[in-house]
């Protein structure tokens, strides 16, 4: 896979350049990513924080601690949704792939948080469907957090 993938915001006002490749990318239906995207389910994928380079408005971004173990980066003009940290993966973000300028070249290899789906939005493929997290999710032990 390429690692010179570009991306940004819907009014590009931001961009944003992969320093290397995406990987753990996967559908999250989490009741937080419904609401702050306003869709059924989001697909993110991670790379090293250092690999997520803003190249151009990053004094735009705002970060919205949306639980108690993560945050989310947005657009502070047009609103659109970027990625998310989360506490117990600290050296990691998880961007959105829908924000890449091709996002065809990251393809998602699973769903979590599948349990919180909305009911008519079933997926219709046949990746991995996890209740919650992944088992063995980087930096989780054996709790997670709540979600």
């Amino acid at each position: 896979m390429s690692t010179d993938l570009t991306g940004g915001c819907s009014c590009g006002a931001i961009r944003y350049r992969l320093a290397s490749a995406p990987y753990d990318t996967g559908w999250c239906h989490c009741r937080v990513c419904q609401t702050s995207s306003g869709a059924p389910a989001v697909v993110f994928s991670t790379v090293p924080a250092n690999d997520f380079r803003i190249e151009q408005g990053a004094e735009t971004t705002k970060w919205f601690a949306s639980t108690s173990f993560g945050r989310r980066m947005f657009c502070g003009e047009c609103g659109s949704l970027l990625a998310i940290q989360v506490d117990f993966q600290p050296d990691e973000i998880d961007f959105t792939v829908a924000t890449l300028d091709e996002p065809e070249k990251v393809r998602p290899g699973f769903h979590i948080f599948y349990g919180s789906r909305i009911s008519w939005a079933e997926a219709g493929d046949a990746l991995p469907r996890h209740a919650r997290f992944r088992p063995n999710t980087r930096g989780l032990g054996s709790s997670e957090p709540p979600a």
